[in-house]
C-alpha cells in the first residue's frame, strides 16, 4: 500500500494513472476495459481542484481497491463511481452497459455522498462536525447492505486523504475530521487495517499539525537508531526459528516503525512523550499453521522476558471482526520490541479485513461467487472495543465525545449510554432505584447478569427485587457517573447501617448492658457517627468503650475489660472465651474484605460485613464480637517507571515510593527505548487492595509506563 500511495502522489497524467492501475489489476477483461474507457470519456472535461484531469482520481480509487480485493466488479465500480452523480449518465445505462451487480454498487457509492449531503454539516458550518459525522456513519452501517460499496468508498476517501494540499486549511479539517469519526472506524470494524491506519495518519496530519510534526521529527531523528535496533532483532529472531526447526520458506520474520497516530494516542492515553514509549519499533512473525504460533510464542518467552499484561492471544478467541494474531511484548537487550505472530493466513485477514476471503475467479456478472452482496447485520451488532479513536480524540481536544451505543427498554424507550457499558449502567440510567434494586437482567429476551457488556442495539430489561444486594466491587466495572455514584451512595449507606447495627450488638454483648440503655449512650456520645466505626477500627473502639464506663453507671463494676486475642488470621477483642472460629456458607470473604463475627457458646461464625444473611442476623439483635484481619494481604506488582538521567533521581523516586507506603522489593536500572528515553523496572509490595487506586497515585507522583500485578500475571 506504501508503495502504491508513494507513486500515486507524483502522478499528473491519465497515461501515469493508467499505468499503476494496470499494474496491480492485471486481469484486462473487455468489461473492464469498456469502463475504463467510459469513466475517461464521461469525466474528460472535468479537472480537479489541483487542476489534474478528474479522470485520475477514479483510476487511482481503481487502483487502490484492486490492491485491497481481487473483484474485478469492485474494481470497475471504483471506475465509475463519480459517473452517475457528476456526468449525465443515470444508474439504468449503467445497469444496462455493465450488468446490475456493478449498478447496485455504484448506486450505493452515490447514495452514500446523498447521504453525505443530508446528514453532515458542511465545511463552512461554525458547529461542531461529530454528533452530525456519527448520524451519518450510522446511516451508512444501516442503508449500505454490500460490504463491498463500503470497501471502495474507504478506497475513494484514501485517496482523496492524499491530496487535500488542493483545499483550503477549512475543507482539510473538516475532511479529516469527517475521516477519522466515520471513515476510519468503518475500516477497523471491517479489519482492513492497510486503510485503517493510512486514514488514521493522513487525518492526524492536518487535525494536528503540531502533534504530528512533533513525533515525526523525532522518528525522523532517530530513524537510523531505531532500524538498526529492529535489524538487529529480527536477525536474532530468524537465528531463534532456525535453531527451533523452521526452514526457510515456512516463515517470515520483519520489522516495522508503528504508525504514527497510533503513537500519539498511547502518548494521550499515558500522559507520555513520544521518546518514553516503550515499544515504538514491532516486529510480526509469519508461519504457516496456527500451532507453528505457540511454538513461537513459547520459544520467544524462553529466550525474552515478556511483559505478560500485554500478551493477547487473539488466535484462541479472535476479534469480531476475524483479526486473529498472538501478541507478546519482549525485554531484549537492545530495549523493548512487541512481537506479532500470526499464519500467513491470518496475516492477510488482518491487513485486507473482510476483503481478504473473497475468492472470484474473473468478477465477471454470470460468475456466482461475484454476485455476493454481503448483508451488514453482523456488522451493525460489533461491539466498539478496541474502537478508541474518538475517546483519545476527545482526551486530546476537550470538547469531543466518547464513542457511545444505543440501547432500548422493552417499550421501545432508547438510551445512549457509553461504549462498554453494562447491564447495571442501564439500570441506574433509568432510575437510581432501579439501579439499587436490580437482580439480573434480560439482554434481547436472554437472562444475564448485571456485569454483561451491552451491545449496539440492545433490547434491555432489568428484573428487580426490594432485597437486592449492591456489591461495593461493581463500581470499578460500570462505565458510567450515574451508575458508580449509585453504587458508592449504596454502600455508603449499607455499610453505615451496618455499622450501626453491629457496633449496639457488640457493646450489647460485652458490657450485658441493656440494649436499649446502649442506644442511649451512641445517642449521647458527641461524635456518635464516628463512634459507629467501632466495627472496624479497633483504637475507636478502646476509645468509646473507655467513655462508655466513665460516663456511664449502667456498666456494672465487675465488669471485665475486653482483651485481644489471635486465632489463625483474625484478631479478635472481646471478654468471652473463643472455642472455635469458623465461615458460614453464605459469603466468602477474602483477606482484607470488611468482616463482622457473630458469636455463640464460644463459637465465632466470620461474615462479610455486607453479606445479606449477616445483615439479618445483625437486625435480629444476635450477639457479635470485634474482628479484625491480623495481616491485610498485600500484593506485588511489578513498575517500568520513566527516569531522567540524572544525578540523584534514583534517591527521588526511592522516596517517592516510600511515601507511598509501597515496599521496593528489586529494582533494575538501565532500560532503554532511544538514545534518549531510560527506564527502571521495579518489584514493590503494597497493602492497597484497589489496583485502580494504586495505579492512580503513582501517576500523579511518578511517569508511571506499566504496572503488572505479580499476584496474577495475567490480571494488569
Amino acid at each position: 500500500m506504501e508503495a502504491l500511495l508513494k507513486k500515486a502522489r507524483h502522478i499528473t497524467t491519465v497515461e501515469e494513472a493508467q499505468e499503476l492501475l494496470y499494474s496491480y489489476h492485471k486481469t484486462h477483461s473487455p468489461l473492464f476495459v469498456k469502463a475504463l474507457n467510459l469513466a475517461k470519456e464521461a469525466h474528460v472535461h472535468q479537472t480537479r481542484k489541483s487542476g489534474e484531469p478528474y479522470i485520475i482520481h477514479p483510476i487511482l480509487v481503481a487502483a487502490i481497491t484492486a490492491l485491497i480485493s481481487n473483484d474485478e466488479a469492485m474494481v470497475i465500480a471504483a471506475l465509475l463511481h463519480d459517473v452517475v452523480e457528476d456526468t449525465d449518465y443515470l444508474i439504468g445505462d449503467i445497469s444496462e452497459m455493465f450488468g446490475k451487480d456493478i449498478a447496485f454498487m455504484v448506486e450505493g457509492l452515490t447514495k452514500i455522498d446523498v447521504i453525505r449531503d443530508i446528514e453532515l454539516i458542511p465545511s463552512t458550518s461554525n458547529e461542531k462536525l461529530f454528533t452530525s459525522a456519527l448520524t451519518f456513519r450510522k446511516m451508512l452501517l444501516s442503508s449500505i447492505k454490500d460490504v463491498r460499496v463500503l470497501v471502495v468508498k474507504l478506497c475513494d476517501r484514501l485517496h482523496n486523504m492524499t491530496t487535500l494540499d488542493a483545499l483550503s486549511l477549512e475543507k482539510q479539517l473538516r475532511i479529516s475530521e469527517e475521516t477519522m469519526v466515520v471513515y476510519a472506524p468503518i475500516a477497523h470494524r471491517l479489519g482492513i487495517s492497510q486503510l485503517k491506519n493510512r486514514l488514521e495518519d493522513l487525518s492526524f496530519y492536518y487535525i494536528y499539525p503540531d502533534a504530528y510534526k512533533s513525533i515525526d521529527d523525532y522518528i525522523v531523528g532517530n530513524r537510523q537508531n531505531l532500524h538498526l535496533k529492529l535489524n538487529v532483532f529480527v536477525n536474532k529472531i530468524n537465528e531463534l526459528m532456525k535453531e527451533n526447526g523452521f526452514l526457510e520458506g515456512q516463515y517470515e520474520v520483519f520489522g516495522r516503525v508503528k504508525h504514527y497516530y497510533s503513537m500519539y494516542q498511547k502518548m494521550q492515553r499515558k500522559g507520555i512523550g513520544i521518546d518514553e514509549i516503550l515499544d515504538l519499533i514491532a516486529i510480526r512473525i509469519l508461519v504457516k499453521d496456527d500451532i507453528d504460533c505457540y511454538k513461537v510464542l513459547g520459544s520467544l518467552h524462553l529466550n525474552y522476558k515478556p511483559i505478560i499484561s500485554r500478551f493477547k492471544d487473539y488466535i484462541t478467541l479472535p476479534k469480531e471482526n476475524g483479526y486473529s494474531t498472538i501478541h507478546t511484548t519482549l525485554f531484549n537487550d537492545e530495549g523493548i520490541v512487541e512481537a506479532q505472530i500470526r499464519t500467513f493466513e491470518m496475516h492477510k485477514t488482518a491487513e485486507f479485513g473482510i476483503a481478504a476471503h473473497w475468492k472470484y475467479k474473473d468478477g465477471r456478472e454470470n460468475n456466482k461467487e461475484s454476485k455476493s452482496t454481503v448483508n451488514l447485520g453482523w456488522l451493525e451488532s460489533l461491539q466498539y472495543q478496541n474502537e478508541s479513536v474518538e475517546e483519545n480524540y476527545a482526551l486530546a481536544k476537550g470538547d469531543l465525545f466518547v464513542e457511545d451505543i444505543s440501547v432500548y427498554s422493552p417499550m421501545g424507550e432508547h438510551f445512549t449510554l457509553p461504549r462498554d457499558s453494562v447491564a447495571l449502567d442501564f439500570a441506574y440510567a433509568i432510575h437510581s432505584e432501579i439501579g439499587n434494586k436490580a437482580i439480573s437482567a434480560l439482554v434481547n429476551k436472554r437472562k444475564v447478569s448485571l456485569l454483561t457488556t451491552l451491545k449496539n442495539g440492545d433490547f434491555v430489561r432489568i428484573i428487580t427485587d426490594k432485597n437486592a444486594n449492591v456489591r461495593c466491587s461493581w463500581i470499578d466495572t460500570v462505565m458510567t457517573s450515574k451508575a458508580k455514584d449509585g453504587i458508592k451512595n449504596a454502600c455508603n449507606y449499607k455499610i453505615k447501617e451496618c455499622n450501626h447495627w453491629a457496633a449496639l450488638n457488640i457493646l450489647t454483648e460485652l458490657t450485658a448492658v441493656n440494649r436499649d440503655d446502649i442506644e442511649m449512650l451512641f445517642d449521647s456520645c458527641e461524635i456518635k457517627e464516628q463512634a459507629y466505626k467501632l466495627t472496624s477500627n479497633r483504637e475507636i473502639y478502646k476509645e468509646v468503650l473507655d467513655k462508655f464506663i466513665e460516663k456511664s453507671s449502667l456498666i456494672p463494676k465487675d465488669f471485665v475489660y475486653p482483651t485481644e486475642t489471635i486465632e489463625e488470621h483474625f484478631r479478635f477483642i472481646g471478654n468471652q472465651e473463643i472455642k472455635s472460629v469458623e465461615f458460614d456458607y453464605c459469603c466468602h470473604p477474602k483477606m482484607g474484605d470488611e468482616i463482622v463475627a457473630f458469636t455463640q457458646e464460644g463459637k465465632v461464625t466470620i461474615h462479610h460485613k455486607l453479606c445479606r444473611e449477616a445483615y439479618k442476623l445483625m437486625k435480629a439483635k444476635n450477639p457479635m464480637t470485634f474482628v479484625s484481619w491480623v495481616n491485610e494481604k498485600s500484593s506485588r506488582y511489578q513498575l517500568i517507571i520513566s527516569l531522567q538521567n540524572r544525578k540523584g533521581v534514583l534517591a527521588e523516586l526511592l522516596h517517592k515510593l516510600a511515601s507511598l507506603d509501597l515496599n521496593v522489593l528489586s529494582i533494575e536500572l538501565g532500560i532503554h527505548s532511544s538514545e534518549s528515553a531510560e527506564f527502571c523496572k521495579l518489584e514493590v509490595e503494597t497493602k492497597e487492595q484497589n489496583a485502580k487506586k494504586l495505579q492512580e497515585k503513582l501517576s500523579k507522583k511518578l511517569k508511571l509506563i506499566e504496572m503488572i500485578s505479580l499476584n496474577d500475571a495475567y490480571k494488569k
